[in-house]
């Protein structure tokens, strides 16, 4: 398996969870997202760039920007319809 690059990041992520308002956290299912997910939807939806600027911000190739926006959306998605937590985690790992 290849050796991941190490990703620039341009903001720091002050939240470790988001969850169901009302729900323990020790309740409900939970989803993991990384920060390099995080970074790839803030670029694409609040400073809107496009694919090609926000993988060069990032030192990723454009491929592997689309694969973190597409993996970032679909656990989003999948904790909303579910209802699950979102855990906010430094490394992918």
């Amino acid at each position: 398996m290849r050796q991941r690059c190490r990703r620039r990041l341009g903001f720091n992520f002050n939240e470790i969870y988001f969850k169901p308002r009302g729900i323990p956290l020790k309740n409900l299912n939970e989803i993991s997202i990384s920060y390099d997910e995080i970074e790839t939807l803030r670029l694409r939806y609040i400073e809107k760039e496009e694919q090609n600027e926000a993988s060069k911000k990032m030192g990723i190739s454009q491929s592997q920007y689309q694969r973190d926006l597409s993996a970032a959306l679909e656990k989003i998605t999948k904790a909303l319809i579910e209802g699950y937590a979102i855990n906010i985690r430094k490394s992918n790992d």
